[in-house]
């Protein structure tokens, strides 16, 4: 039997070899992505991106605020379709100009004669995101057992109160009389926080109507001892004010020169302690059980309403180390019942910018340490106002708190969407024929 598909078989016989079939190659499965899109898959979907991505959007509003309040704007944009140049120079200069005034005024002063002079501004901004990182520890941690405490004002009150009263009254030796001073501090904030814990697990009240009431009963409280004297009040004193803390009390300050002050140190431990308590303890882990699902972690053995009490407990003592930077680090001189100045609610941003991640609420409080630092800079040296900051920070709440807005505007996808299948080429049946 002979072949007819063979050519040498057709040579020897003369008949036609008819054309082979075609060969067409396949491309590649399209179901498995690559690993760069696996990689970038992965970080579009991240908590991180859509905070750096929030900062970066609230900074592009407020740029937009900046220029549409400056008189230099305004005026060229009186004359704007006869040359419309300067409109856009005038932007330019002007948010230009605030921003690197906030950056000069919270990073590095290219001005200043000598790099010691020009770092001071750092240094500035350390000391603001001092009290600011371990407040937001604290409410990061509640966030994480799935508490939501927004006591801080209250906390930091009384934090400050009894860190306070221990720093003017006792007379004990550096640096036993700091050390002593800073427990009572954390102790108290922890002891007032721990409050909503147990009435949250002894009773079920809901932790953001008694931290939200403990607020006013604390600033009441301490305004009261305030003008009480034997009690806050400073001796021959009618004002509402302390006496000033003790030299053997005070955090000393971590560079001769500058206001960077130990506290700093200190928050930067308590970062570590907390990122040791939720990622290596087994404390941690009930805790994150509790926050994903307290009934299954109830199920499972652990003592949920325990876990309340403890996280409320812990998370007071961080946001009391805030209270006691503020009396021992920066305000040494006497405090009154402002001496929180709003840290105890910037902490709820700086939790959330920060993803209840230690970490991440370490970035969060130092970038909100140099709105703080660089805004007084920017109103100074651009006549920015200083609200703009405000608005920056509430804005980046604003797109913090709407995840799916922020991947709309920069086409991210969605979270534990499959990829896009590739398309596959395959050629036309009819082409294949004619060939």
């Amino acid at each position: 039997m002979t072949d007819r598909n063979d050519p040498d078989v057709a040579l020897e016989t003369g008949e036609q070899v008819p054309p082979d079939e075609p060969v067409i190659e396949r491309e590649p499965d399209g179901d498995e992505p690559s690993r760069w899109q696996q990689a970038f898959r992965e970080i579009a979907t991240g908590n991180a991106i859509i905070s750096v991505l929030a900062v970066l959007l609230a900074l592009l509003v407020g740029a937009v605020m900046i220029a549409f309040t400056d008189e230099r704007v305004q005026a060229a944009a009186g004359y704007f379709f006869a040359r419309p140049g300067d409109t856009f120079v005038a932007i330019w200069d002007s948010v230009a100009g605030a921003y690197s005034a906030l950056f000069q005024g919270s990073v590095y002063n290219f001005r200043r004669p000598d790099f010691a002079s020009g770092i001071r501004p750092l240094t500035e901004t350390l000391n603001f995101a001092t009290p600011l990182i371990a407040a937001g520890l604290g409410v990061g941690l509640a966030f994480k057992v799935g508490m939501f405490n927004i006591g801080g004002r209250g906390q930091m009150l009384l934090a400050a109160s009894a860190a306070g009263w221990v720093a003017f009254s006792l007379d004990l030796p550096f640096p036993l009389h700091m050390i002593v001073a800073v427990i009572a501090g954390i102790v108290a904030g922890a002891l007032w926080a721990g409050i909503a814990g147990v009435l949250k697990a002894r009773t079920g009240a809901h932790e953001v109507i008694v931290t939200i009431m403990l607020n006013y009963v604390a600033l009441y409280l301490v305004s009261w001892m305030l003008r009480t004297p034997g009690l806050l009040q400073a001796p021959g004193s009618n004002n509402p004010k302390t006496p000033p803390m003790k030299d053997s009390a005070i955090l000393f300050d971590l560079f001769p020169g500058y206001n960077l002050h130990f506290g700093f140190i200190l928050s930067l431990a308590c970062v570590v302690l907390v990122w040791w308590i939720l990622d290596r303890s087994s404390l941690g882990f009930q805790f994150r059980a509790v926050g994903l699902n307290p009934k299954a972690a109830r199920v499972a053995g652990i003592n949920v309403n325990a876990m309340y009490v403890y996280a409320m407990l812990i998370a007071g003592g961080l946001v009391g180390l805030a209270g006691v930077d503020q009396v021992l680090g920066t305000v040494t001189t006497g405090f009154s019942a402002g001496i929180d100045a709003g840290i105890g609610f910037d902490a709820i941003t700086v939790a959330l910018l920060g993803g209840s991640n230690p970490w991440g609420i370490l970035a969060a409080g130092i970038l909100f340490g140099a709105f703080k630092a660089g805004g007084f800079s920017m109103q100074a040296a651009e006549g920015v106002p200083i609200d703009i900051v405000l608005v920056v920070q509430s804005l980046i709440v604003l797109f913090i708190a709407a995840p799916p807005l922020v991947r709309a505007i920069f086409r991210l996808p969605q979270p534990g969407s499959k990829p896009r299948k590739k398309r596959t080429r395959t050629a036309p049946q009819e082409e294949v024929a004619a060939k």
